[in-house]
């Protein structure tokens, strides 16, 4: 298959253009580095800012994974950054979505990313792709980056939204962060530790996406989390056992609204006790039963 990924260079981009490519698909970047008027440019280039695309009409993209979108913990949030974040998910999946309608050869699956921050804080509330959304920041971030794939949806594209949960891998996100403080035994959780963490392995969440692609009776959102979500306090001390190294601190509520501002609130404090009813009711096998196999296999490469 002809294969076209945005966000081609991220963390779960890199990782599924490798094993799409090692199947033998052709992959396609989106890119933003091939200029308009360049001697060989990119097939296929867009600038979402200036709502500037262009296709290669040549080539028939028979699925496209939408990864593209600003990192929401690289730095504080200001009312700037909120706004870039906003535009780097919603502006470029609607100026993505309206091209693939208007393609006279449509691909067949538009897999666009979301996140669990759809469901904002459920505290120890189970919940799937049934449940209502949050209210706060990133539930109507999300919300809205879903419904910015309405026209290719319209136009009768099978769309997936992948509500994705905390990927982990030292290549990357949230645990390559975690990694230096926990190898020198200054790890330790967040506040009281209660807030749920929904995670899934880098490994798993390529496995997902081919997964998603070969089940055509997938559609509409799936979140893309381990079957069990653990809390704060039990990831901070499966961590630390993987690593060997003591977790026995924590960081106070205070200390980490002081140093990551409203993101703490919303990233580090407050969880979501996310459940993935499609995957599982799809009868989709997960490569690891517990978050300690997870760690090992990205760490340790058991």
């Amino acid at each position: 298959m002809n294969i076209l990924i945005t966000g081609a260079t991220g963390l779960i981009g890199t990782a599924l253009n490798t094993a799409l490519s090692a199947e033998g698909h052709k992959v396609y970047g989106l890119s933003r580095d091939s200029a308009a008027d360049a001697i060989k440019p990119e097939p296929f280039y867009w600038q979402p800012k200036q709502k500037i695309i262009r296709f290669d009409n040549s080539i028939m993209i028979d699925v496209v994974i939408n990864l593209a979108g600003e990192n929401i913990a690289d730095r504080r949030w200001t009312a700037n950054s909120k706004a870039t974040i906003w535009q780097s998910r919603i502006d470029s999946t609607k100026l993505l979505s309206a091209t693939l309608a208007k393609l006279s050869n449509k691909p067949a699956l538009l897999i666009s990313a979301s996140a669990i921050g759809f469901y904002g804080d459920t505290g120890s509330k189970m919940v799937d792709e049934h449940s209502e959304a949050g209210n706060d920041f990133l539930a109507d971030l999300s919300v809205a980056w879903e419904q910015a794939t309405d026209a290719a949806t319209e136009a009768g594209i099978r769309t997936v939204h992948l509500r994705t949960g905390i990927v982990l891998s030292p290549k990357g996100g949230a645990l390559a962060k975690m990694l230096l403080p926990f190898k020198l035994g200054l790890g330790g959780a967040f506040g009281n530790g209660q807030q749920y963490m929904s995670c899934i392995g880098l490994h798993e969440a390529v496995n997902i996406i081919q997964f998603i692609m070969a089940q055509e009776s997938i559609q509409g959102p799936v979140n893309m989390v381990a079957p069990e979500a653990v809390t704060n306090k039990v990831f901070t001390k499966t961590l630390g056992a993987v690593l060997k190294r003591p977790t026995i601190f924590t960081v106070p509520v205070p200390i980490a609204k002081f140093a990551f501002g409203e993101m703490a609130d919303h990233l580090l404090l407050t969880g979501a006790r996310v459940k993935p009813s499609v995957l599982i009711e799809h009868g989709y096998t997960f490569s690891d039963n517990d978050l300690a196999s997870t760690l090992k296999r990205v760490l340790l490469k058991k």
